[in-house]
């Protein structure tokens, strides 16, 4: 009986076709080791790489949309979350029924002071934070301290409240700082990937030139803006699928206001104390909150598993290295840089401007004039409006770099002037359409505005040492120029719209000679950045010699250098090195070492 053949091949017999194979390569025990274990005969390094770089490209892609999803999605929750929460606590009636008198207002008002407040210190910790953690895990720690403020509103209490209001005022300079490093570091490892094969003349890989990465970071930019931007729309559906069932019409809360607009004091005075015609179901608020966590739980799932790492580890062990204290020194130290002075009046223009359209025109022209009921439509029109303008940031691929931030601030010249003659009349609709436009506009103007400094920080400020502090000093400004908001909120609606005009003309007049010295060539004074100093902490680096280094090393490598030691015999086994500690086996063997004699 045949034995039957075997079913795959045996390394060193010969093949069917005698001695050779296909390839007429001889077979059996006389074939050459590199055809049996060598590469595979049709691979192609050109072709390998190609793909491995394609991949790499992907995968930052990758990393751009999961990051711009991820704070879409946070503060869509947080928006949608906190305005809800106000408008329960604003009615008269949900206070006194569901919380008797705990206070609420006052809760509130330390919620939002802990929100708007806390921030002022964060120059303070926000790089050490980033240089701790590292950037994307900044990012996700960030983004659960979101959750925990989501999670503390199922039981709605001092303790529970303002602990996690001050906790998320904490995190969001680090988040905001965290989130433009990492845009920015993924759009030069885009061009790093985009131009894998350009090298110098000696063969090595060389430093791609200044500004070479500005192409990807406008278009990682716009992308990232017009995910956020959706945000506003987003926390709008709260409100629009669940508490507009429950709210009076505008006859009923504009009753007692008198005038809106350029005419108004403070934030919506004279509006009625109940605003809701039947109050919600606990059970019904417990969904709405469970979704909304849900949604939270989602975007920190976003962030930890498909947000790669922005730098390599051993790029993080140098950011780490440059010492603590120079890591807390150097915010400050870059206020030197005549280029962040001059741009320091747009920081604060960008934290004024996004607030007053959350509530200069979305509550002292939109709700002080068509309701209640419309707020959440006249902010979708503001969030479409802003995501849409985002990609017109792309046009600075084309057009000179300042033509989208200096388009952005026209744009709010123009509608400022326009609202600070303007005083719609109370419980009137035939004007709505024209809130709906300066919504939409004004959100034209944001998204120019926040996708036109980001990248000009990102072009700028390249260096990979820097890039978290820039971002740190540009949103520290925003959060202080918020919480002056926040302080100014009983102002006259003209006195905010003078202080927000003054503020603009300023910021487009400082920028526009920033780009007119560095077109002269002046140099900026940019602190030096310390190099990193690595302290290694393993048992076999405690000695002062290389433990690692051969024995010929050690015999012939630096004996030159070393007085040669006295002739003679000495006591106890001959130590490996001078200056090194005694091993275990030569204590026991009685010697103590040179350290000792």
């Amino acid at each position: 009986m045949e034995a039957e053949p075997p079913l795959y091949p045996m390394a060193g017999a010969a093949g069917p076709q005698g001695d050779e194979d296909r390839l007429g390569v001889p077979d059996g025990p006389e074939a050459p080791l590199d055809e049996l274990v060598g590469a595979y005969p049709n691979y192609n390094e050109e072709e390998e790489e190609r793909r491995y770089y394609r991949r790499k490209r992907l995968g930052v892609l990758k990393n751009v949309l999961a990051a711009s999803a991820g704070g879409m999605l946070t503060y869509g929750v947080y928006l949608g979350l906190l305005q809800m929460q106000l408008i329960l606590h604003y009615d008269e009636t949900y206070r006194e029924v569901k919380y008797g008198n705990m206070g609420l207002p006052d809760i509130d008002s330390k919620m939002l002071m802990g929100i708007n407040v806390t921030p002022i210190a964060a120059l303070l910790y926000t790089p050490v934070l980033i240089r701790f953690f590292g950037t994307k895990w900044m990012m996700f720690l960030a983004v659960g301290i979101y959750t925990l403020f989501v999670s503390t509103n199922y039981w709605e209490r001092y303790y529970t409240l303002v602990p996690s209001a001050v906790a998320l005022g904490m995190a969001i300079v680090p988040l905001w700082a965290s989130m433009g490093n990492y845009i920015t570091r993924m759009a030069q490892k885009y061009h790093e990937y985009s131009h894998y094969k350009e090298q110098d003349g000696q063969g090595l890989k060389r430093r791609p030139p200044r500004g070479s990465h500005a192409p990807y970071l406008l278009v990682f930019q716009a992308i990232f803006y017009s995910f956020f931007h959706l945000s506003f729309a987003c926390a709008q559906l709260p409100m629009i699928h669940f508490l507009n069932h429950y709210l009076y019409d505008l006859n009923h809360t504009l009753y007692n206001v008198q005038s809106c607009g350029t005419n108004s004091h403070g934030i919506l005075s004279g509006f009625n104390k109940t605003v809701l015609r039947t109050l919600p179901r606990s059970g019904n608020l417990i969904v709405v909150e469970s979704v909304l966590m849900a949604v939270a739980f989602l975007a920190m799932l976003l962030v930890l598993g498909l947000c790669g790492a922005a730098y390599r580890p051993t790029e993080e062990i140098d950011l780490r290295s440059v010492g603590w204290g120079n890591i807390f020194q150097l915010p400050f130290k870059h206020v030197r840089d005549y280029r962040l002075r001059h741009l320091v009046p747009f920081f604060i223009y960008s934290g004024f401007e996004v607030l007053f359209a959350c509530t200069g025109i979305a509550l002292g022209y939109g709700v002080c004039s068509v309701g209640l009921e419309r707020l959440a439509y006249l902010l979708v029109a503001y969030s479409l409006g802003a995501s849409a303008a985002s990609l017109l940031g792309l046009l600075g691929l084309w057009l000179p770099r300042p033509v989208p931030l200096v388009a952005g601030a026209g744009v709010h010249l123009l509608l400022t002037f326009v609202l600070f003659f303007w005083a719609p009349v109370p419980r009137v609709l035939q004007h709505s359409w024209i809130l709906y436009v300066a919504a939409a506009l004004w959100g034209v103007g944001s998204a120019l505005n926040k996708t036109g400094l980001s990248t000009l920080l990102g072009i700028l400020y390249e260096d990979k040492e820097r890039q978290d502090f820039i971002f740190t000093i540009y949103h520290w400004w925003q959060a202080v120029a918020i919480f002056t908001v926040y302080l100014g909120s009983s102002l006259p609606m003209k006195a905010k719209l003078a202080v927000l005009l003054v503020t603009l003309v300023a910021a487009a007049v400082s920028y526009l000679r920033m780009e007119q010295k560095l077109r002269r060539g002046v140099a900026p004074r940019q602190p030096r950045i310390p190099r990193p100093q690595h302290k290694v902490r393993g048992y076999r680096y405690l000695e002062e010699d290389n433990s690692d280094e051969s024995d010929a090393e050690g015999e012939h490598g630096d004996g030159a250098e070393e007085e040669a030691p006295p002739a003679g015999p000495r006591p106890g086994p001959e130590p490996a090195g001078l200056g090194r500690r005694p091993c275990p086996y030569e204590q026991a063997q009685g010697g103590d070492g040179p350290e000792e004699q």
